[in-house]
């Protein structure tokens, strides 16, 4: 018997200066992004260049499982990421609804 899936916000921080070699790497990185979301196990990824940061929801059974994730993804390396277990995640598509009973 397996695990349910559940989801998990990660925060990505740029670094303070983004070197040629990041910038060399971001094809790399949607490519990644893509597989990942043919896969279904990216839900949601969003970037914000004023704020130097990218939010990404992904599907997994642990935090390891996200982290192993992450490292597939080339610019993982230059940033600081931060992961949080989601007790829920609501979209416009797919609404979903939770008790904390």
């Amino acid at each position: 018997m397996s695990m349910p899936n559940s989801q998990f916000m990660v925060g990505f921080t740029f670094p303070g200066e983004l070197s040629e070699e990041f910038m060399d790497l971001i094809p790399y990185q949607r490519a990644v992004a893509n597989r990942y979301f043919s896969e279904g196990k990216l839900v949601n990824y969003a970037l914000s260049v004023e704020a130097a940061r990218i939010w990404a929801v992904f599907n997994a059974r642990t935090e390891m499982e996200v982290m192993d994730m992450l490292l597939d993804f080339p610019l993982t390396r230059f940033m600081e990421v931060e992961i949080c277990l989601l007790a829920s995640f609501n979209s416009g598509e797919f609404p979903n609804s939770f008790s904390l009973n």
